[in-house]
């Protein structure tokens, strides 16, 4: 099934059910107002909503209206936890290369990843809000779940099965801050402003053969001022998949229902062509694309995104249709939104 929520004025909003097509939607009222709720009693309530999307698919909901995104706050507008990893170790040794760093070896069996703010995210087609350009705004364009429960020391395998909902995810970055912050040795915060999530969040079975061993195997598209710069392919090369990003946080306590766990950028490798490497599929972060220019050219030469600038992030099936249906944000100065 596919849930959203929509705008009321209130913190959490109020839980839809929308249609597979994503062209129309009922409220859940009955069952469920908020999708916190859902969540604390998936066993319980997950069928009935189960049953109205059924309905809704039919074309036989009596109460159902058009579904629009711009009317979407994130699916889980705020969350007990919000914590992103960096599953696609290409990216990491793109970033590192360019500064001619070596990638630790630990990298590879052990996950990175950083909690961030969970209490203020954005919709998908809220604008991305910043005080100054010279912060060095860049999107990131990832994939990233909603849990239920998931116990202290489960292991990986088993926390796939923990993995209540799919959704995508613009990791906003301001790079120009997170030098300064990383050298204090505690990690982000000022560098990481609010997260932006799709106008849904589908349930596993939805992606049908698409969703296999904890990772989505599908293509992430990234569109940036009205140019396509990024087609990444989000499953072969992520090197951690979401039960061991899930089993990487519960390591040492509980992971509780509402938790919501991010892919980090979602990266390809080059390819060779005539003895010299290029990245077809673009790229789904301006840090990566400055990181390949570095590597071939010596120096960066695309910028960061400006006031005015939009971003799209949207992943599709194999017959075309918006599965999550698309972010789509305008960057805008504080106190001008």
């Amino acid at each position: 099934m596919k849930l959203a929520t929509y705008k009321d004025g209130s913190r959490d909003g109020q839980l839809v059910v929308v249609s597979r097509d994503l062209s129309t939607a009922h409220y859940a009222t009955g069952m469920a107002g908020q999708l916190q709720r859902v969540l604390d009693d998936w066993n319980f309530l997950a069928p009935q909503l189960e049953d109205l999307f059924t309905t809704l698919n039919q074309g036989k909901a009596r109460h159902a209206f058009p579904f629009d995104p711009a009317q979407c706050m994130a699916p889980l507008p705020r969350a007990y936890q919000w914590a992103d990893g960096s599953a696609y170790l290409n990216h990491v040794e793109l970033v590192r290369a360019a500064r001619q760093s070596e990638v630790p070896s630990s990298f590879y069996t052990d996950p990175l990843m950083y909690q961030g703010g969970s209490d203020d995210f954005l919709g998908p087609c809220d604008p991305v809000v910043c005080a100054s350009e010279a912060f060095g705004i860049d999107f990131e364009a990832e994939i990233a779940v909603i849990t239920g429960d998931v116990p202290m020391q489960t292991s990986a395998d088993e926390a796939i099965e923990a993995v209540r909902l799919i959704m995508l995810a613009n990791d906003v970055s301001l790079r120009h801050l997170i030098p300064n912050e990383l050298a204090k040795g505690f990690g982000f915060l000022q560098s990481k402003p609010a997260t932006a999530f799709s106008p849904v969040a589908v349930t596993p079975d939805e992606l049908g053969d698409a969703w296999q061993g904890g990772r989505v195997h599908l293509t992430l598209q990234s569109i940036w001022n009205g140019r396509k710069v990024g087609m990444c392919e989000a499953g072969p090369e992520m090197t951690f998949h979401f039960g061991q990003l899930i089993a990487h946080i519960c390591k040492t306590r509980n992971v509780r229902a509402g938790s919501i766990v991010g892919s980090g950028t979602v990266s390809n490798k080059s390819v060779d062509v005539n003895g010299k490497p290029e990245w077809p599929k673009g790229y789904s972060c301006i840090a990566e694309k400055r990181a390949i220019e570095t590597i071939l050219d010596g120096q960066p030469s695309t910028g960061f995104m400006k006031f005015g600038d939009t971003i799209r992030i949207e992943m599709k099936g194999p017959n075309g249709e918006s599965l999550f249906g698309a972010i789509e944000q305008d960057i805008v100065p504080l106190n001008q939104e």
